[in-house]
């Protein structure tokens, strides 16, 4: 039981992170001095510009959010999706900060890379663990 606590208490903040980076996404402040994430994405900034990527990081961030909520609420309700819901969202998750990476091999941590083996780790987690 505690072990259920514990991972679906840990799911719902790190959806609150995601929150964190929407605020970043649309500038309501910086995570970090000097962050501009995640403008410049590789994949999207020449394609949709910056303000179209922000919204668009918003939007996906939003949902992500909602969906490490709803996934650890699930597990604490002891509910048969929540397994799907955390999955979903890690894995939307990780989509989400590859594509609005800014190519450079500089401040990974910023860039979402602690997110991604958070993510990683959540995954193998509902794989192997029921």
């Amino acid at each position: 039981m505690l072990l259920k606590i514990l991972a679906g208490v840990f799911l719902a903040l790190h959806g609150l992170v995601h929150l964190l980076y929407l605020a970043q996404s649309r500038k309501v402040f910086e995570l970090a001095p000097g962050l501009t994430w995640p403008d410049g994405s590789w994949a999207l900034s020449k394609l949709l510009g910056n303000p179209g990527v922000q919204t668009l990081a918003a939007f996906s961030l939003g949902l992500t959010a909602l969906g490490f909520i709803t996934g650890g609420a699930g597990i604490l309700l002891e509910q048969p999706w929540a397994r799907l819901a955390a999955a979903a969202a890690a894995v939307l998750s990780t989509v989400l900060f590859l594509t609005f990476w800014n190519g450079e091999w500089k401040r990974l941590d910023n860039q979402g890379l602690i997110g991604i083996a958070i993510n990683l780790a959540i995954l193998a987690a509902v794989i192997w663990l029921r």
